[in-house]
Order: structure tokens, then C-alpha cells, then sequence
């Protein structure tokens, strides 16, 4: 599993450049999305992070370098999925695109949502527990949309940051409403913009014979269904920027098709979260640092319980 935008924190790279190669992998990756991952993944505050062009370059740069530091197509993975950007990070464990191609991609969508969310003034918020079709109704009404069904009885919604503040003072029964640090209602209409210049970046791809159907199982939060082509993926990637993540839909996805554990990459923690209480009895190992490769590495070969 590889986590979307958010998980990042101050400095969280730094211990990755320990191991050989990264630091000049990590070059490469700040060369193609043509950001200074480097800076930003080990000196840079907070604030600047959360910035959405810089932290879906960050998110996805280190997903991948702990996919290859897993030991990438050789790692035994059965399939991947990835949550929001993370989905760009997904397409390249599963060889849709490689790396430099996917730090190119997630360059381009990291700036065009910070371009659209810069031209009105909007945010989002996790709604944590209640009765989901009351949740839904309250949402409605205040004129906001959902953007992250995540499953475990987390909704996220977007919208204006006012109606935001009303929901919070309205909550639904048993639910509570939580503001994110983010700079845009991301998944939802207002990231219109952003879609087409992904479109274009995607097309130019594509043209250029750089996509590559999937060599693994690989879940799309469209619906959680299992995708056979690498172009559809790219296509499905291109609509999510302003339509829902459906991470409900790939866990219950990972269900049925009885997934028997589950790894999320760097920067890890959320969607482990979210694993434990909509997998309940599944293992699952959150890779934080490289301390945690070898848990993973043992999850994989069968031997956690």
C-alpha cells in the first residue's frame, strides 16, 4: 500500500539517504518531478511540506525507495494499491511506469492541484465515526462533497473552508469532524484544472510508448476493481484528481480476493491504521524508516503472524 498526501513529516527522509544509493537516487527523482527532494525531505519545516508541490513528490519519491529497498519486483508482493498520489507510486511497483516517468507525473499533478487550489479558498476535514448516510445527508447540506471514502468509519470531505466550520458545528450524531492540514478541496470539482494538465502530461507519455501494463496485481481507487492495462490505469489516474478516492472499495477489494497480509510503504502509518480496523486478524507492517524493511521482508515470505 502506498500512502497519499498528509503522511509526510519534518525530516523523515533523512534516514533513507543512509542506505547506498539513495541519496543519488533521490537526486535523480528531485531532477525529474523538479523538485529538491533532498532539502525537502530532511531539513524543510513543516509548512513548507505541506505545500502540495512539494509534498506529493516527497510522499511518492519515498514509496519508491523503500519499494526498491524491499527488493521491488523481486520483493514477492502479491499486488499494490495505492491511496490518492499514492496511486503514482502504485503504478510503478507495478511496472506501468518506472520511477524517473512516475516522479515526472506526480511533478506535474503536485503543481497543477496547488495551482488549482490557489485560485478559491478551500480545505477539507476527516469526519471520524457516526452513520454514514447521516454523515452523507450533513454533507449535502452543507454544501460540501465527499473526496476520501477511506473505509473504518473515516469519511474525508471537501469544500468551502465556511461550510467546512459549519459542518464542525453541526456534526452528525457520533461523528467528529477534524480539519486537515491541506491547501485545497483535492477529489472534487475544484481540482477541475488540474485534471487536464495532468491529461496533457499523461498523453505525452503515452505517445512516448512509456506505459506498460501492470505485472501485478494492481487495485485502482476508482472502485477498487483490479486493473489489466496500463493505459486505463493512466486514464482512471487522470479522473481521481477530481473525483473520490474509493479506498473503502480497494480494501474490501483486498478481502475478497484474500489478501493474507498487508505492507504499507513509506512514509507509512495512515493506511495501516485503516487496515487494522477494516482488516481485522490481517497482519500488516507499517515501513516508517529502513529499521522496518526487515518486518516487511518477513511478512512477505510468510514468517509474521
Amino acid at each position: 500500500m502506498c500512502p497519499g498526501q498528509g503522511s509526510q513529516t519534518p525530516g523523515f527522509l533523512s534516514p533513507w539517504l543512509e542506505l547506498d544509493g539513495a541519496r543519488a537516487r533521490l537526486e535523480q527523482f528531485s531532477d525529474a518531478a523538479e523538485v529538491d527532494l533532498v532539502t525537502h525531505g530532511t531539513v524543510s519545516d513543516a509548512d513548507t511540506i505541506r505545500d502540495t508541490s512539494v509534498a506529493q513528490p516527497l510522499i511518492v519519491a519515498a514509496s519508491i525507495l523503500a519499494w526498491e529497498a524491499l527488493g521491488g519486483s523481486t520483493a514477492g508482493a502479491g499486488g499494490v494499491a495505492g491511496h490518492s498520489v499514492g496511486e503514482i507510486a502504485a503504478l510503478v511497483a507495478a511496472g506501468v511506469l518506472d520511477a524517473e516517468n512516475g516522479m515526472r507525473l506526480v511533478g506535474v499533478r503536485g503543481r497543477a492541484m496547488a495551482e488549482a487550489a490557489a485560485q478559491v479558498s478551500t480545505g477539507m476535514s476527516a469526519v471520524v465515526g457516526g452513520d454514514e448516510a447521516e454523515v452523507l445527508a450533513a454533507v449535502g447540506k452543507h454544501g460540501l462533497s465527499p473526496a476520501n471514502y477511506n473505509g473504518g468509519g473515516q469519511l474525508v470531505v471537501a469544500g468551502a473552508l465556511d461550510a467546512l466550520a459549519a459542518l464542525a458545528a453541526d456534526a452528525p450524531r457520533g461523528a467528529r469532524v477534524i480539519p486537515l492540514q491541506v491547501a485545497g478541496a483535492f477529489h472534487t470539482h475544484y481540482m477541475a484544472p488540474a485534471r487536464e494538465k495532468l491529461k496533457d502530461a499523461v498523453d505525452s507519455l503515452a505517445g512516448d510508448h512509456n506505459v506498460s501494463d501492470p505485472g501485478i496485481t494492481l487495485w485502482t481507487n476508482h472502485d477498487g476493481t483490479i486493473l489489466k492495462s496500463g493505459t486505463r490505469a493512466l486514464e482512471l489516474l487522470v479522473g481521481q484528481v477530481a473525483s473520490p478516492v474509493r479506498w473503502d472499495l480497494c480494501m474490501a477489494s483486498f478481502a475478497q480476493h484474500g489478501v493474507t497480509g498487508v505492507i504499507e510503504l513509506a512514509p507509512a502509518g495512515a493506511l495501516t491504521g485503516l487496515a487494522k480496523r477494516a482488516l481485522r486478524g490481517v497482519p500488516s507492517v507499517a515501513i516508517k524508516t529502513p529499521d522496518d524493511l526487515d518486518a516487511a521482508a518477513s511478512l512477505l515470505q510468510g514468517d509474521a503472524a
